[in-house]
C-alpha cells in the first residue's frame, strides 16, 4: 500500500455511451492525534493539577477524525463534490459529539475553475477559514478553497470564536462560496440559514477577501451574526509573512456583540507567532496573544461567555478585562505522515476576565507531549 494517503478510489469509465469523460473517485482518509501525558495546573475548584491523556480527553493539536470525499466530473470543467467527516477521540474511542455522526463536515457541492466551489450543508465558517492562515502558525501559510484548521484544544485556541456562527465555527444549514483567481486574490462569502420562521433569525452571513503573494498572504472578513435575537458583529484583518526558514504571522480581530439593556460588549483581540523550519527533521513555534473585553456580562457560571456563541446572563452586570497567552512547541517528524510533539502553554487572567476553565483562579499552565499520524 503506497504511503501517502490510504485511498479507496473507485474510477468510473463512461457514465453512458459518448460520455467518456466523465470520472469519479471517493477517498477515504483520516487523522489520529493522541497527547499524552498532558499536565495541567487549576484543574478543580481545589486548584489540584491533573495529568492524564489529553486535556478532558482532546488532543492537543487535532481532532482525530476519519472522513469520505469525493468528486465526479459532469463534463464542461465542472465536478460535483462531497465530504462526510467525523471526529472521535482516541484516548477513550467515543465520538467527539455524542449523537452526531458526521461532526465535521457534511456537505455537498459543485466546483469549476472558472466559476469557484459551491458547497452546501455543515462545514467550516469562512470566517474559521481565512483568519487560520495568521491565527496560529500551524495551518497552511496559503489561502485555498479548502477548509483550514486551527489546533485543537487548548488555551490560545479560543480566539477562533471571533470567526464562528450562531452554531459555533461550522455552519449548519449552511451554503458556502470560495473563488481563488489566478492573479491570487482569493474571495468568498457563507451564509446559514437558521430554519425559523422568523427570516434571518438564528443566521449568519460572512463575507471574506485575500491575495497570496509570492512571499506573504494577508486576509480579512466580516461577519455577522443574529443569534437567540442578538446581534453579533466581527471583523479581522490579518496574514503572514515567508522568509527563508521562517514564518511570521499576525492578526487583528473586532467583535461587538448586543446584550440587550446591557447594552454592547466590545472586544479587541490580537495574535502573533513565529514558525521556524530547518532543514532537517524538526520545526518550531513560538506565540503570543491577547483578547481584551470592555463591558461584557457573564454567563450563568460566572465567566466570559464565548463570542458569537456564548449566552450571557443579563442580571451580572458589566465587565472588563484581558486574557493573555503564550505557547510554543517542538515538532520531530518521523516521516511525511507522522510527527511527534512537544507543546505547552501559559494563560493568565486579568481584571474581570474569567473562564471556567481555571475554577477562580488567574493563571493556568498545560504542558503535553503526543503523537499525530494521517492515512
Amino acid at each position: 500500500m503506497k504511503k501517502q494517503h490510504l485511498a479507496l478510489t473507485v474510477a468510473a469509465g463512461a457514465l453512458a455511451a459518448g460520455s467518456a469523460h466523465a470520472q469519479s473517485s471517493v477517498q477515504l482518509y483520516g487523522l489520529l492525534d493522541l497527547s499524552v501525558p498532558t499536565y495541567q495546573t487549576h484543574a478543580d475548584a481545589a486548584g489540584n493539577h491533573v495529568v492524564g491523556m489529553g486535556l478532558g480527553g482532546e488532543p492537543w493539536f487535532s481532532g482525530s477524525r476519519w472522513g469520505l470525499k469525493g468528486a465526479e466530473d459532469i463534463g464542461g470543467g465542472t465536478k460535483v463534490i462531497f465530504r462526510l467527516e467525523s471526529e472521535y477521540r482516541v484516548s477513550d474511542g467515543q465520538m467527539e459529539d455524542p449523537g452526531q455522526l458526521f461532526d465535521r463536515d457534511a456537505w455537498v457541492g459543485l466546483q469549476d475553475d472558472r466559476f469557484g466551489k459551491f458547497t452546501a450543508g455543515f462545514q467550516n465558517t469562512i470566517a474559521r477559514d481565512v483568519s487560520a492562515i495568521y491565527g496560529d502558525p500551524y495551518g497552511n501559510a496559503k489561502l485555498t478553497t479548502e477548509e483550514g484548521g486551527w489546533t485543537n484544544a487548548n488555551n490560545f485556541k479560543q480566539m477562533i470564536f471571533y470567526a464562528g456562527s450562531a452554531t459555533g465555527t461550522r455552519y449548519s444549514n449552511g451554503v458556502a462560496w470560495k473563488k481563488l483567481f489566478d492573479n491570487g486574490i482569493f474571495a468568498s462569502a457563507g451564509y446559514a440559514f437558521g430554519n425559523s420562521t422568523s427570516f434571518g433569525s438564528n443566521s449568519t452571513y460572512q463575507f471574506a477577501l485575500g491575495y497570496n503573494g509570492p512571499a506573504y498572504t494577508a486576509s480579512t472578513f466580516y461577519s455577522h451574526v443574529n443569534r437567540d435575537g442578538f446581534t453579533n458583529q466581527a471583523f479581522s484583518v490579518g496574514g503572514n509573512y515567508t522568509f527563508g526558514m521562517v514564518r511570521a504571522n499576525a492578526g487583528y480581530f473586532r467583535y461587538w456583540g448586543n446584550q440587550g439593556s446591557l447594552g454592547q460588549r466590545q472586544d479587541n483581540a490580537w495574535t502573533v507567532s513565529l514558525k521556524l523550519v530547518p532543514k532537517g527533521a524538526f520545526d518550531y513555534e513560538l506565540g503570543y496573544q491577547q483578547m481584551r473585553t470592555h463591558n461584557a456580562a457573564y454567563n450563568a457560571d460566572g465567566d466570559i461567555p464565548n463570542a458569537n456563541i456564548g449566552a450571557f446572563d443579563p442580571t451580572s452586570g458589566l465587565h472588563n478585562g484581558f486574557k493573555e497567552t503564550l505557547y510554543g512547541s517542538v515538532f520531530y517528524h518521523l516521516s511525511k505522515r507522522t510527527e511527534v510533539y512537544l507543546a505547552g502553554d501559559y494563560m493568565k487572567l486579568h481584571g474581570g476576565y474569567t473562564v471556567g476553565s481555571t475554577y477562580g483562579a488567574t493563571n493556568q499552565v498545560e504542558v503535553t507531549t503526543g503523537v499525530r499520524t494521517r492515512f
